[in-house]
């Protein structure tokens, strides 16, 4: 079900009021996207959080600004690919850093320079979406 600035999950009761709304925001865009109540709050959570970290303070600002999401807001959900969910997180080796992608994704998440980084963060995508992590050595043979 979808939420709103005063209607949302109890996981979200303690947040900054901006990390809340960014939350809800992304939330609501994955339920209207077919993803289950249970799925889409750790997703979203993490994908705010990681929003807040990298934004700057005129993005943060510019945001804060915008109205709140509503439970009846509409989203795209042309792009989206809910089938993605259950597939697993790869690491990979590619154009001179390690890159972070969900199988039979169109492109990367996350690209990092150090492959620990990568891996950090392959297994922060794949433990919010309950799926398993590949990673894959320079040369592009398996790691075991």
């Amino acid at each position: 079900m979808p939420w709103d600035m005063n209607d949302y999950p109890a996981s979200l009761k303690n947040f900054d009021p901006l990390l809340r709304k960014k939350t809800i925001e992304i939330a609501n865009a994955l339920l209207a996207n077919g993803y289950e109540d249970d799925r889409a709050i750790p997703i979203a959570i993490s994908q705010a959080k990681s929003w807040m970290e990298d934004a700057s303070r005129d993005e943060k600002d510019a945001f804060d600004k915008e109205k709140n999401p509503k439970k009846k807001d509409q989203h795209d959900t042309s792009s989206a690919n809910p089938k993605l969910l259950d597939n697993p997180v790869e690491v990979f080796y590619e154009d001179d850093h390690w890159s972070v992608k969900t199988k039979e994704a169109k492109r990367a998440s996350d690209t990092f320079d150090k492959k620990n980084d990568a891996i950090s963060r392959a297994n922060e995508i794949a433990a919010n979406k309950d799926s398993e992590v590949i990673i894959y050595k320079k040369d592009g043979t398996r790691q075991h």
